[in-house]
């Protein structure tokens, strides 16, 4: 069997195993493989083969530690816009409880609201920041 067959192989095998377990390193270490097949049709041997394979395939993954390392963590679910839609919207707050917290009609049914921690308890429009459970985290507007 040809060295190149073997690495289009093993790359193939990286692929399947990702689309089974969901991770995205194993499609980078794919693309490690695939460059080494390629060195391998380029007429390389096979310490410049593995070479290529441990280069690419492990520069990637690092490149891609490094990217997802700068970018910001993502908003817990309860704060996230993407997740709930509720993030964002305005509601109208008549009255404050004694106990720090409102009762308000958002969507068809009650709401219990509590400021965010700093947050002044007045009355008026408010800006839901978070939902935890069935209450919603406000901040005045």
């Amino acid at each position: 069997m040809a060295d190149s067959t073997l690495w289009w192989l093993i790359a193939s095998g990286a692929i399947v195993l990702e689309l089974l377990t969901g991770t995205v390193y194993l499609l980078l270490l794919g693309t490690g493989f695939a460059a080494a097949a390629l060195s391998a049709h380029a007429g390389f041997g096979l310490r410049t083969q593995l070479l290529v394979a441990a280069v690419v395939g492990v520069g990637s993954v690092a490149a891609w530690y490094l990217v997802r390392r700068r970018r910001p963590p993502a908003a817990p679910s309860g704060a996230n816009r993407d997740v709930n839609l509720d993030i964002g919207e305005h509601i109208h707050i008549d009255r404050w409880n004694d106990d720090g917290t409102a009762q308000v009609r958002y969507r068809g049914t009650q709401w219990t609201v509590v400021p965010r921690p700093g947050s002044p308890t007045s009355p008026g429009e408010h800006r839901v920041a978070e939902v935890i459970g069935s209450r919603l985290v406000v901040d005045k507007i």
